[in-house]
């Protein structure tokens, strides 16, 4: 789509809720094969190491629930004053009815609050604040909460070394208000569909319905095994799709705001992991300061909430001043799909990562 610059619209809070169990690489000795030296140079060049993965129970929608109640709380906004809620997930609760309306239904919202799903995962932050800033700058809208979260470890197989150690779980809250002579936020949304398949879970839908030959582990050439009712990445391919498209997408998108990367207090990108944030960043010319990277080490790369949970685990402090701080928010991945935009954020009245 055509680039689009918004105005009047405020972020008022952000929470990011994590699931409380964690696993460390160092513990995944046997899925290496017993390589020591192996593991450690995951956790040196890529960032692998530490991930927050849910228990057998607990869904998407369950910690954006958790993420929705305190950010409703923290910026002492009655629910009953939110116009619309939109859920950003790839891991829903039902194939029917969609999270958005479960999650209407269990906080309260009225009747007449909007209420639908974004099946995005890696982009989908950032279209889902681009789909908030519309529905305010239609003005149908006052307030818009974007709910953004994913349980990807729950479609991993264990002994998938390509993927297990790589995606934790994370849902996330955001709480979107029109202000008036606040702005602007400068969007650009991108997807090339022909990579689809690059990565994808390939049965559980219409496409290839779950069945007893959807359960049939098979074993790569690599040594990893995988049914294909689980999460494949060709991670080669999403390497270099990463590292093409993301640093001509930021320069376009400053170009776009009249900026350069010097106007700008911090890239926030999808927390894919560390090598490809570091090959963006040297790509970009841009202070490494400036560049968010240990969320993924914190958590893994926790899909669509990975950007709100960066946001929270790492700038917090700065971002609850009266000075407002310039952001470029972007996200990259499955669609495949890339999605920028330029804002700013000041007098966050929460900020804060929470643990479910």
């Amino acid at each position: 789509m055509p680039k689009c610059r918004i105005e009047n619209v405020r972020i008022s809070g952000i929470v990011t809720a994590v699931p409380v169990t964690e696993k460390c690489i160092d513990d995944e000795v046997e899925l290496f094969g017993g390589n020591l030296q192996q593991i450690a140079r995951l956790k040196k060049t890529i960032g692998l190491d530490r991930r927050r993965v849910v228990d057998e129970t607990t869904t998407a929608a369950d910690l954006c629930e958790a993420a929705a109640r305190r950010v409703l709380e923290g910026t002492t906004t009655p629910v009953e004053s939110v116009d619309a809620l939109i859920c950003v997930t790839q891991t829903p609760d039902y194939l029917q009815p969609c999270n958005a309306a479960v999650l209407h239904g269990r906080l309260g919202c009225r009747k007449d609050c909007a209420a639908l799903d974004v099946n995005l995962g890696c982009s989908g932050y950032v279209y889902g604040l681009w789909l908030a800033h519309l529905m305010m700058a239609s003005g149908g809208c006052e307030r818009v909460l974007l709910l953004a979260g994913d349980t990807i470890s729950r479609l991993v197989h264990p002994r998938d070394r390509a993927v297990a150690p790589v995606f934790g779980d994370g849902g996330s809250a955001t709480l979107l208000e029109r202000d008036n002579g606040h702005g602007p936020a400068w969007f650009s949304l991108e997807t090339d569909g022909l990579g689809y398949d690059k990565l994808i879970v390939p049965a559980g839908a219409a496409r290839f319905p779950l069945s007893p030959e959807s359960a049939v582990e098979s074993e790569d050439e690599a040594g990893n095994v995988r049914t294909p009712a689980n999460l494949y990445m060709d991670g080669a391919e999403i390497f270099n799709f990463s590292i093409q498209v993301e640093p001509k997408a930021v320069r376009e998108m400053l170009d776009y705001a009249g900026l350069d990367t010097e106007a700008v207090d911090y890239f926030v990108f999808h927390q894919a992991n560390r090598y490809i944030l570091g090959n963006i960043a040297k790509r970009l010319k841009i202070d490494p300061s400036k560049v968010p990277m240990r969320t993924v080490e914190r958590f893994g790369n926790q899909s669509s909430a990975s950007i709100p949970s960066a946001i929270c685990g790492e700038l917090r402090e700065v971002l609850g001043g009266d000075e407002p701080r310039r952001l470029l928010l972007s996200g990259f991945g499955v669609g495949l799909s890339w999605a920028s935009v330029v804002l700013s954020i000041d007098k966050l009245k929460t900020c804060e990562l929470v643990e479910v």
